[in-house]
């Protein structure tokens, strides 16, 4: 495949476009992104890329798009004009494009880049003795490998027999072991991913229960610390019972060693 060019006339300044309708060739402005401008060098053919025909002269002097190998163009000096015929050089006009024999700007022809496109042509051709050359120098390598294989002690004939025979080898029974194969991982990761889960859920459930029994151990320990402290300070204390059994009226007094005892005691009256 060729690289693609715009047709552009010296003088209109303007691309020329293939009509994907009825073949017509039209003049507009210049568009790199249409695939009607696109224009390729096929041998001595003008392919246009959007329609896929190539530019033909249908008549005496009329050029449009049609089958391809109608018409081949002679480039020279940016001049396009027929093979083997003497109707004159493609020529652009208000119509579109026409031949005439007319040297002047509106004959010539350029790319977008301001190149001829007879340089496309000379690259295209230049393209296509790479590619023969390319094609040449694989035949020559391959023939020489072929002959490297001879000294090894196999005949061409066996050489052959082998290649036929590694080409035709099902490969369904490999095919088939590597299917087997992953279904196996496949199942072996499940089974090691279920393992998994459930040791991290008995591990979870065993901290839970020690953190749990952490928390009674506390808790018992703290109420067994309490215990002597209830004990201590639940017995009524013996200045208070002695309080309880004091009349009222009297006046009392609490020593240091916790007792109590009336400030005035009772006299018996003395008698008349």
């Amino acid at each position: 495949d060729t690289e693609a060019f715009l047709m552009k006339n010296s003088r209109a300044k303007l691309c020329l476009q293939a009509s994907p309708m009825d073949g017509n060739l039209l003049l507009e402005d210049c568009n790199p992104e249409s695939d009607f401008q696109d224009w390729s060098w096929q041998g001595h053919s003008l392919l246009n890329r959007g329609t896929w025909s190539c530019l033909s002269v249908v008549g005496a002097n009329s050029v449009r798009t049609s089958l391809c190998g109608s018409t081949s163009w002679d480039c020279s000096e940016s001049l396009l004009s027929p093979l083997g015929s003497s109707q004159g050089y493609l020529v652009a006009n208000r119509k579109g494009v026409a031949l005439s024999d007319g040297r002047a700007l509106k004959a010539r022809w350029q790319d977008v880049a301001g190149r001829s496109v007879c340089e496309e042509k000379a690259a295209e051709a230049e393209q296509g003795r790479y590619v023969l050359a390319a094609l040449t120098s694989t035949h020559v390598y391959e023939q020489t490998a072929g002959n490297a294989t001879l000294p090894l002690g196999i005949s061409q004939e066996e050489l052959e027999e082998l290649l036929w025979f590694f080409r035709r080898e099902d490969p369904s029974t490999w095919n088939y072991s590597i299917l087997a194969l992953s279904f196996v991982a496949l199942i072996l990761g499940l089974v090691l991913l279920a393992i998994n889960i459930s040791r991290n859920r008995k591990r979870k459930i065993h901290l839970y229960r020690e953190a749990v029994q952490k928390a009674q151990q506390a808790e018992q320990e703290a109420k067994r610390a309490l215990m002597p402290m209830q004990q201590e300070y639940s017995p009524a204390e013996p200045g208070k019972q002695d309080l309880q059994d004091q009349k009222a009226g009297d006046v009392v007094v609490q020593w240091r060693d916790g007792t109590i005892t009336s400030l005035y005691t009772e006299r018996p009256e003395d008698p008349l």
